[in-house]
């Protein structure tokens, strides 16, 4: 697997009104048709939205999911756990969340957190987030064996462009409610939280659940992108025939 680094990535790349409102009617067309290939043969999709705060994934995801039969997926955003989830293992209530065989879910935050913010916050030991590497690959090779397709998108912008959309947030009050408090805490660990990104991308990409890396200052090229590897990696897991797409 190729190493993954914040700084391969080009956030100076942009993708233009026209060109985008091509490509997304296009990416989200084909998405519709192979959900329901997907469905026919009984394949679940698993999607994973890791990144930045202000990083654009709940825009991202109503793309993505602008055109898909709403029979067939749900988004579940994950905070922190309750009273309950507290007491199983860390990954039991993900377990609980998984589709049904044909179905699609989009997790909007996930298991990673036990590798980032419970292991930056101290809301796991030294030793349960080194140890939770291998747990949370063993989880995905599970799934995958089992016929899950999981897909695994971060959604990366620079530190300038945060403070620029947290900024635009603050003067909006219909988006003010978006920034809390802790937001601008994480804000100052940045360098912190890139570091454990890293770590992440290194110890749990794998063949059977890679990571993507979305350059996202641009929110249309970022849009286009997840959907195009969307639709890259269903047709490429079942061989889907051309007359279907």
């Amino acid at each position: 697997m190729k190493e993954l680094l914040f700084s391969k990535l080009n956030l100076d790349q942009k993708l233009e009104s026209k060109e985008y409102k091509k490509l997304i009617d296009e990416y989200q067309e084909k998405s519709r048709v192979l959900s329901h290939y997907a469905n026919k043969k009984g394949r679940s999709i698993i999607l994973v939205f890791e990144g930045w705060d202000a990083a654009g994934k709940g825009g991202a995801i109503r793309r993505l999911t602008s055109k898909l039969d709403p029979r067939l997926y749900r988004v579940i955003s994950i905070a922190a756990p309750n009273e309950i989830e507290r007491k199983h293992h860390y990954l039991w209530r993900f377990w609980t969340k998984i589709p049904k065989n044909g179905n699609i879910t989009i997790f909007d935050r996930s298991w990673y957190g036990r590798v980032l913010v419970e292991r930056i916050e101290g809301f796991a030991k030294e030793e349960e987030w080194e140890r939770a590497y291998s747990e949370i690959s063993s989880f995905e090779e599970e799934l995958s064996l089992s016929g899950s397709i999981v897909i695994k998108y971060w959604l990366h912008i620079s530190s300038e462009e945060q403070l620029s959309r947290f900024n635009a947030r603050a003067e909006d009050p219909l988006k003010r409610w978006k920034l809390t408090d802790e937001d601008w805490r994480n804000r100052e660990k940045w360098d912190i939280y890139e570091k454990a990104a890293e770590e992440m991308f290194y110890k749990t990409n794998n063949s059977y659940a890679q990571w993507n890396l979305i350059p996202a200052n641009d929110k249309y090229l970022a849009r286009t992108e997840i959907l195009r590897i969307f639709c890259e990696t269903i047709e490429k897991n079942l061989n889907v025939p051309k007359k279907f797409v």
